[in-house]
């Protein structure tokens, strides 16, 4: 099925997303602005995009691999979700997890968004659950 995404443009600099690689699963996301990072501040960036999702979906924010890997950067509130409703600017929450400050430039690639589908589910208060193989086992039940 093909659904449509509709990106609104509100800022003259702002890029529309794209894939970097047919079959990629994100959609790169564009900064608008220049900003300087410092080593263990925060940043909200913005992308200049406004956009209208299919029904029944929504939109996770996501950091790229690249700007963790080589410079420490990654996001915060992730994967950031967007809602299906919401119709405002899509901003992006940095963190700089790094020693050295980093220059955030104009039309960098800040981020990667999935759209993914959503279930709607009825809520059935139960004083019975089912058991599995897990069953309450959290963290580090399996041995890593």
């Amino acid at each position: 099925m093909n659904y449509k995404l509709k990106i609104k443009l509100v800022h003259e600099d702002a890029k529309l997303p794209y894939r970097a690689n047919e079959g990629d699963a994100g959609l790169d996301l564009f900064s608008i602005e220049e900003k300087i990072i410092e080593p263990g501040a925060t940043a909200l960036l913005r992308t200049g995009i406004q956009m209208e999702l299919p029904k029944g979906t929504e939109a996770q924010i996501r950091p790229r691999s690249g700007l963790a890997l080589k410079h420490s950067i990654t996001l915060l509130n992730t994967p950031g979700t967007i809602d299906e409703g919401y119709r405002g600017e899509i901003k992006v929450i940095m963190i700089n997890h790094g020693k050295q400050a980093f220059k955030v430039e104009k039309h960098m690639r800040i981020a990667q968004m999935v759209i993914a589908p959503v279930l709607h589910v009825t809520m059935e208060e139960t004083d019975v659950l089912s058991t599995s193989d897990r069953d309450s086992g959290g963290f580090g039940s399996s041995g890593q």
